[in-house]
């Protein structure tokens, strides 16, 4: 590090101080055009706000138009700029001629307190997040669907009282026959549903008792006989030849 500050901190490099030639240059030329513009555009103000003569004010107000359009054409201003301020500057003129004041500014002026604009603000702010909101699962989504609500409930135009006891007496007995009809209907469809299962069973029960084959008795009856048979069988064959004695 160097242990003395440096003397010079502009430009270093060839292609920085030609930037630097061309910035002076450009000013030289650009600044007097802008400064003439603003010169002549108060001045022509300045002579309409005089009640002078409509002769004077028509030639201030040429002498202005020419300063936007020197500086538009040399390339101090953009040429909307010109165009704007020479537009504006000849309405404010009108309106001074005629006694008259108009706004030519973009700004306006304030027309409520600041606590009110801004209390209007968060108003409009809540009212828009509650349409977007999905509901309240957090604290923040909490708070916001309470701001909401109070937003909106100061918003809402007040319901007229007289319509609201007709709606509930006109709600009132409707409602009545349909629940009791509902419940009537309950309990007899349930029975006849219950029924109709019921019969429906018994009937499959009943059936695959029928189709069932006989027991197997008939087994136990042909077991003696086949007994029997085979006692025959035996009873028919030869007696078993005598042993031979052997020759001694």
């Amino acid at each position: 590090m160097a242990k003395t500050p440096r003397g010079w901190t502009g430009a270093r490099t060839p292609s920085a101080i030609k930037r630097v030639r061309q910035a002076e240059r450009r000013r030289a030329i650009n600044q007097p055009r802008k400064s003439a513009a603003k010169t002549y555009a108060a001045n022509a103000v300045r002579v309409a706000s005089s009640g002078a003569g409509e002769a004077e004010s028509a030639t201030a107000l040429a002498e202005a138009m020419s300063a936007l359009d020197r500086a538009a054409k040399v390339g101090a201003i953009h040429p909307n700029n010109a165009a704007r301020r020479k537009s504006r500057l000849a309405l404010r003129l009108n309106a001074l001629a005629d006694g008259t004041a108009t706004q030519t500014s973009a700004r306006a002026t304030k027309s409520t307190g600041t606590a009110a604009a801004v209390k209007a603000a968060r108003t409009r702010i809540a009212t828009a997040k509650a349409t977007k909101a999905k509901g309240p699962q957090t604290a923040a989504g909490k708070a916001k669907a309470a701001l909401s609500k109070s937003a909106r409930a100061e918003t809402a135009p007040v319901a007229p009282v007289a319509e609201a006891p007709k709606v509930a007496v006109k709600a009132a007995p409707k409602a009545a026959p349909k629940a009791a009809a509902k419940v009537e209907k309950t309990p007899t469809k349930t029975a006849a549903k219950t029924a109709a299962k019921t019969a429906a069973k018994t009937a499959v029960k009943a059936a695959v008792k029928a189709e069932k084959p006989a027991p197997k008795a008939a087994k136990v009856e042909k077991t003696p006989t086949k007994t029997a048979a085979k006692a025959a069988a035996k009873a028919e064959k030869p007696a078993p030849k005598a042993e031979k004695k052997p020759k001694g």
